[in-house]
């Protein structure tokens, strides 16, 4: 008898090892980023330095090139070496040559964002949170890693609005693309520190539906881009907004829409480059 029971006990205990545990809730982490900021003491902010990433999986080298397109107002298209293309503050209005993969959102204005896109999208991240919470985007799209840092947004009444706009951070091929939205104030130390390196950045020029020329400067200047792309010019020329920057940053028109970029193509000296269209 008592040998019957040790090998039922036995047997109960190995098939309690064995068997299948029910899975906790457990996220994953978030991936690594290769452009994030360390803030070791604020508000002294240490960026990151750079090494050239093996972004995962995928191989990232001086040779892997991005193409950014101006499509108008907000939206870039932003196509990958692996072939995915992402439209930024996307909203119908502005059509990309074909259907992106991914595209981004705020919704600072209807020509921000829009809540049909087409169903052939098969990635849409909105820039404010749905559930009452801010927008927390960390998302692996082929070649491509985007994350999101939300800052806040003016409402039609005149308050302001926590977390309402999202800066979204594009990494691919080593470079991080940054995408500053409807940026409607300056940024402080943890904002830098959660942004990290950026070496392309969207940055709005309108003189005031967002921020004053003189206040937008003092972001792009403590950024530092190598290459900076001015979007969403409404009533001022580009001209005031080129007038804030000094012999530390070159200012070139491009001839056509569109810039191709890599790590070994990015200027050393910072480069203003105002796309056709703008």
């Amino acid at each position: 008898m008592s040998r019957l029971f040790l090998f039922t006990f036995a047997v109960i205990a190995l098939l309690h090892f064995l068997w299948p545990m029910p899975v906790h809730a457990q996220s994953s982490p978030p991936p690594v980023s290769q452009c994030q900021a360390i803030a070791q003491s604020l508000p002294d902010v240490t960026f990151a330095s750079f090494k050239p990433p093996t972004v995962f999986g995928v191989q990232a080298t001086a040779a892997d090139e991005v193409n950014i397109t101006y499509v108008g107002h907000s939206t870039f298209l932003i196509e990958t070496p692996g072939g995915v293309s992402i439209a930024t503050d996307y909203s119908g209005w502005y059509a990309p040559p074909k259907v992106p993969d991914v595209v981004t959102m705020n919704k600072a204005h209807s020509s921000h964002y829009t809540l049909t896109p087409d169903p052939a999208i098969k990635h849409v991240l909105h820039g404010w949170g749905d559930d009452g919470q801010p927008a927390d985007h960390d998302v692996i799209v082929g070649d491509a890693y985007i994350r999101n840092v939300t800052t806040d947004i003016r409402s039609f009444g005149g308050a302001m609005e926590p977390d309402g706009n999202s800066i979204f951070i594009f990494e691919v091929a080593g470079l991080c693309i940054g995408h500053l939205g409807h940026l409607h104030h300056e940024l402080d130390d943890t904002d830098y520190a959660e942004i990290g390196r950026l070496d392309v950045l969207m940055v709005p020029v309108d003189g005031g539906l967002t921020m004053g020329a003189e206040s937008m400067s003092r972001v792009v200047t403590r950024l530092r881009s190598a290459l900076i792309l001015p979007m969403h010019r409404r009533g001022p020329p580009v001209t005031n907004f080129l007038q804030m920057f000094g012999d530390g940053f070159d200012k070139s028109f491009a001839t056509g829409a569109s810039v191709t970029v890599s790590l070994r193509s990015l200027p050393r000296k910072p480069l203003i480059y105002i796309l056709q269209g703008v």
